[in-house]
């Protein structure tokens, strides 16, 4: 766990050192996003013998930042909004492939006329929709008489809220762009809620839901938090957005870091088509004792919201 840390740090460092300065000359508020519409599909016919099944998969997504500046004060936010699906031939259900809500908040003062600021940040996280864990049962295919697994259950495990995470803190921001930034929060409070339906089912341990104890809907948490962002041009209409947040509770397993980095490659056709590839790791141990990957390619529709080029 340490090691894939210090390995993501060391990266963003790198890419921070080879990316262009901006120009700071801005004053009042400043908005720009992006809202994009990505399909993919795979599609084979009876008579298909090299193997593959029949899907498709669509997903809508919402980046957008409103920035602040006026003399030494910023104010950076960022909201994001992800939602996809996908449906696989024969399955009886359609499949989240991502679903993502957060809003990152950063206040900063600058130190004079140095890229230093003192800052307050604050960042909350969700879904929209109901998470599930599936089933099946073992039957007989007619044809073949194969035993095949089919999708008979599906259990809710999580849901809009469940869970929810607030955290906030005072700290400092390294700031060389509104595209290239680093806020240090070493006295954060995190407060993860959840529904406590599923904090009370029968044989409920301590823990096992997000960190919840039994019967509760919250757990409270004091560490330290470092957030950063950056984006660059590989080359000509080629980008890639970088975004890290690690946590450390100070109160309960200081040595376990909570990781979240997602990775956007953004790759523009034209002003109306482009081509993206999300890679996304996560690593909490009150969520689950390992890593959860997603990674989404997709190509379709984009449109820029306050485009400044």
């Amino acid at each position: 766990m340490k090691k894939i840390t210090i390995t993501l740090l060391l990266s963003l460092i790198v890419q921070m050192g080879f990316a262009q300065e901006e120009n700071q000359e801005q004053s009042g508020w400043l908005g720009t996003g992006t809202l994009s519409l990505l399909f993919n599909q795979a599609a084979f016919n009876a008579e298909w013998q090299g193997g593959g099944t029949s899907n498709y998969a669509g997903s809508l997504n919402f980046n957008y930042d409103l920035n602040y500046k006026k003399g030494d004060l910023t104010w950076d936010n960022k909201f994001i909004a992800d939602f996809g699906l996908t449906k696989v031939k024969d399955q009886d259900f359609t499949r989240k492939t991502n679903d993502r809500v957060e809003i990152n908040s950063i206040l900063g003062k600058q130190l004079q006329e140095s890229v230093w600021y003192y800052s307050f940040f604050l960042n909350f996280r969700t879904q929209f929709a109901k998470g599930y864990e599936y089933s099946e049962a073992d039957v007989i295919d007619p044809i073949t008489n194969d035993v095949i697994g089919v999708e008979t259950v599906r259990t809710e495990t999580t849901h809009f809220l469940s869970p929810g995470y607030l955290q906030a803190g005072p700290g400092m921001l390294w700031k060389k762009s509104d595209k290239i930034k680093v806020n240090i929060a070493p006295a954060t409070a995190r407060l993860i809620f959840v529904d406590d339906a599923f904090t009370s089912v029968a044989g409920y341990t301590d823990g096992d839901y997000f960190g919840v104890d039994r019967g509760e809907s919250t757990r409270f948490e004091f560490g330290a938090s470092l957030n950063a962002f950056a984006n660059f041009e590989l080359v000509k209409n080629v980008s890639l957005d970088n975004i890290l947040s690690l946590y450390t509770n100070y109160l309960e397993d200081p040595q376990n870091v909570d990781l979240d980095y997602t990775a956007t490659l953004n790759m523009k056709i034209n002003d109306y088509l482009s081509t993206s590839f999300i890679f996304q790791a996560i690593y909490d141990d009150n969520a689950i004792s390992g890593f959860q990957i997603r990674e989404v390619l997709g190509v379709g529709f984009t449109y820029k919201l306050n485009p400044q080029d």
